[in-house]
């Protein structure tokens, strides 16, 4: 009995005395996050009883091996020992095409050997034709016997003639087809290299049983992208938000046909809050000269910027992904089977769909830009936040461009931004500036500048607008800026969130209604310095 515990005990340590079965396995689903993929491979396998050594092989090369779990069930429960991941160099795969090649020449060279039999029969028949019949040493050749013989080598000559012809034309037709199929020879596509993963495993009977691999992999990316369009009534306004993902991956091994789930957050982010440390403050002690320059750092490189009809009634919707978040984090399970190329290909994936309550508003900074622009405020709704990403705008069914969402948590409300509205009219225009020269040396110049501006609403429904004006403002004790009140439209707020200078107007104007703004300031500084004012 110890001698056959220590033999059983010798088996499972060394691999190398346990049958090795080589196993096909697919990838069954991916969770992809925004900088990695997770893949679940399974892989089917007749084990007999006791030791075995499954290989899985031509594993993609972007797995990452620290991050490899195995998973095992079956006809009974499977023992699982230790694990080897090996890599395979690369290969230059033909995609069938030397295999096709290697058959028509083995077909031609058949054909060849036929071809030459039939040559030397010919060569032999025709000789036999040149010596003729050889009489017998006592009894000469008869009349009939030599027409026996013509008759004999004539219907050999074209039989055999006939014959070497038709495997001429074999072999010349096979050569042609050589020849067309060597035209189209592929360009030489290495593969890369590729890994083994060999699993010791001990089944207690034998059976079928069902290997799972669970691995990272990099080399694989998803990126959001959203689809906002916005319909304007003067009953209500309408927003629709398409959140869509922009999927790649470039791991060495296609997707077919698998379960795919994208995670709202990086693989690769932090685990746990920073750690904060002690900061000291100190004086700075003067360097000589020589030593401040020799410790000067060189200029930084300059940082290189990344480079990543008629409408029908009823509208086909995309099917969209199941949104699961456990309160901390958010998967999209996308509808049905997904097949992605390791080509680095771009799939888009449609997510979610949602249609918030929506409020429009009219922006315009007329000392910038005399139009105005219209926004649309909403609140996420979704279990999941609206991760940063660009959007392609819509209006009333016409696309206006492409803007940007920033990070919007759920129930968090933002603002989106739809272009200009050429049906709020904004007009600037000055209407004053006085300048007084001073008379002698030492006095202070003075200048007043008056603006006047003018909204018009040509919808036939009321809007909300906001006009954001500036005057400039001055840090110098001897450079003063005075606001005009008696000549600037009152109610401005004035210098909002802390902004300087700025006066920001709200009010609503109703169907065909227009409002004039007015904003005045004077400025004084002494006559013998020169001033600059933004905007001149």
């Amino acid at each position: 009995m110890r001698c056959f515990l220590s033999l059983a005990a010798l088996c499972l340590a060394c691999p190398a005395l346990a049958a090795e079965i080589e196993a096909p396995s697919r990838i069954d689903s991916v969770i992809l996050y925004p900088d990695a993929a997770q893949a679940t491979r399974s892989a089917e396998v007749l084990l007999p009883a006791g030791a075995s050594r499954v290989v899985l092989r031509d594993l993609p090369a972007a797995l990452d091996a620290s991050t490899l779990q195995i998973s095992g069930e079956g006809d009974s429960a499977l023992t699982l020992g230790a694990v080897d991941v090996r890599r395979t160099p690369a290969t230059k795969p033909d995609g069938g095409f030397e295999t096709k090649l290697k058959a028509l020449q083995d077909e031609r060279e058949a054909a060849q050997v036929k071809t030459d039999a039939l040559a030397a029969k010919l060569a032999m028949i025709q000789d036999f034709s040149r010596k003729g019949p050889q009489p017998a040493e006592e009894q000469a050749v008869t009349a009939q016997e030599w027409s026996a013989a013509f008759d004999l080598v004539g219907n050999a000559l074209t039989k055999t003639g006939e014959e070497l012809r038709q495997a001429r034309a074999v072999v010349a037709e096979i050569e042609t087809r050589i020849k067309a199929l060597e035209a189209t020879r592929p360009a030489p596509t290495p593969r890369g290299a590729m890994q083994d993963v060999a699993i010791d495993v001990e089944a207690p009977s034998a059976g079928k049983y069902r290997l799972g691999l669970t691995y990272r992999l990099h080399g694989a990316r998803w990126t959001p992208a959203y689809e906002a369009r916005l319909t304007t009534d003067k009953k209500s306004a309408k927003l629709e938000l398409l959140r869509r993902a922009s999927i790649s991956q470039r791991t060495g091994e296609d997707w077919s046909e698998v379960s795919l789930t994208l995670a709202a957050f990086p693989a690769a982010s932090r685990a746990g809050a920073p750690e904060p440390q002690p900061q000291r403050i100190d004086f700075i002690e003067p360097m000589p000269m020589g030593a401040a320059m020799r410790a000067a750092p060189a200029p930084a490189a300059p940082a290189m910027e990344e480079n990543d009809g008629a409408r029908l009634k009823k509208v086909a919707r995309p099917q969209m992904a199941q949104v699961e978040s456990n309160g901390i984090q958010a998967f999209f399970r996308a509808p049905g089977k997904v097949s992605l190329a390791a080509d680095g290909t771009t799939k888009l994936v449609a997510l979610s769909a949602q249609t918030p309550a929506v409020e429009l508003s009219w922006k315009t900074a007329p000392a910038l830009d005399p139009r105005a622009f219209l926004s649309a405020h909403f609140v996420n709704g979704e279990e999941a936040p609206l991760l940063p990403g660009p959007v392609t705008l819509y209006r009333d069914g016409a696309m206006i461009g492409q803007g940007a969402l920033k990070m919007i948590a759920t129930q968090e409300g933002a603002d989106l931004g739809f272009g200009p509205d050429e049906r709020v009219s904004v007009t600037r225009a000055p209407i004053k500036r006085k300048e007084n020269e001073p008379s002698w040396y030492g006095q202070t110049k003075t200048e007043t500048r008056e603006f006047k501006t003018v909204i018009r609403n040509l919808h036939d429904f009321p809007v909300d607008l906001l006009v954001v004006d500036q005057a400039p403002y001055s840090e110098n004790s001897a450079i003063t800026v005075e606001l005009l009140a008696s000549q600037t439209t009152p109610g401005a707020e004035k210098d909002p969130e802390g902004k300087r200078g700025l006066l920001n107007w709200r009010f609503s104007l109703a169907p065909n209604e227009s409002r004039e703004l007015r904003l005045a300031y004077r400025m004084k500084w002494p006559a013998d310095r020169d001033v600059f004012v933004p905007g001149g």
